[in-house]
């Protein structure tokens, strides 16, 4: 009885600290979509994020300087994905492809360039941190207060996210520019300034999301060490439907079974190894076709908008 304690409570905090990169993708997406920009670079943000944050502390031997990096890293390929999008108004999946292609192409280029392919050098991982008397508590404790800040930084996000959306006027323009460009632009609200502002955050976000792949799951890089995590989050943005509690709902669940299979081979189950790697993938699949149409999405997500000559 006390192994299957340890085991559920050992399944269950890692499954939140999984969860974080997705959460912290995610809520970026969110932003980018509300603002009526569909994000398909994503991923490539991230594997960069991932690089540049490493990059950062394996230099200076900060990770907070790693995160800053991450964070920057992934504001400036979303820059690059607003450029495309906003300004150029080219169609926005394939600029969202293209950016994908671009940070996977570029993180392994830098990587190779400047550690070749021999033995990965390391950083020491973000540590957790026990939260005196709450980490104590039986079960709970080791759960909810046993994790990394970044964790608890996520956290933080939801509510403060849904406050800006939907309680200030900054969340009321964001939310203006998504669902109707035009009414927006009438109103004197620049839409090609929310958007890139939009699409920058969320980048920033993934930035981070990828830098915590490694400088806190991992403490190495390795070459396309997202595994899809991007394009998982912005499945997790519909599943979400668009909402900051929603998507952290969505994301602590697909943690779990994340980390369901590395409990399950842990736990001697006799099932071939890649049908286990696959269950979080097949979760994702499985929820975008049940919940894609049930979903009301921003009305002007993946439209370009061209301002007319008054």
């Amino acid at each position: 009885m006390v192994i299957e304690i340890a085991v559920i409570v050992t399944l269950l905090a890692s499954g939140l600290g999984l969860s974080t990169p997705l959460l912290f993708a995610a809520l970026g997406e969110k932003i980018a979509e509300r603002a009526g920009v569909l994000n398909l670079g994503v991923e490539g943000m991230m594997i960069m994020g991932a690089f540049a944050g490493f990059m950062g502390a394996f230099i200076t031997e900060n990770i907070a300087v790693g995160f800053l990096f991450g964070i920057l890293t992934g504001a400036v390929m979303a820059g690059l994905m607003a450029f495309l999008n906003v300004t150029l108004r080219t169609n926005q999946l394939v600029a969202g492809l293209a950016v994908w292609l671009l940070g996977l192409g570029l993180s392994a280029f830098l990587y190779r360039l400047a550690f070749g392919i021999g033995t990965a050098p390391r950083v020491e991982p973000l540590a957790a941190i026990n939260i005196p008397g709450l980490s104590d508590i039986p079960f709970v404790g080791p759960v909810l207060f046993n994790h990394d800040p970044l964790v608890y930084i996520g956290w933080a996000m939801v509510p403060i996210l849904y406050v800006i959306v939907f309680k200030t006027k900054i969340g009321l323009t964001l939310r203006t520019v998504g669902e109707n460009p035009r009414q927006a632009d009438t109103q004197g609200i620049s839409v090609v300034r929310v958007r890139y502002y939009a699409v920058m955050i969320g980048g920033a976000m993934a930035g981070i999301a990828g830098a915590y792949l490694s400088l806190v799951l991992v403490g190495i890089f390795v070459e396309d060490m997202t595994g899809a995590r991007g394009w998982i989050a912005i499945a997790l943005v519909i599943f979400g439907r668009w909402h900051p509690i929603g998507i952290m709902g969505a994301c602590v669940l697909f943690g779990m079974v994340d980390a369901m299979q590395f409990s399950l081979q842990a736990a001697g189950v006799q099932a071939p190894h890649q049908i286990m790697l696959m269950l979080p993938y097949i979760m994702a699949i499985a929820v975008m076709a049940f919940t894609y149409k049930r979903t009301t999405q921003p009305a002007g997500i993946g439209q370009a908008y061209t301002r007319e000559e008054k």
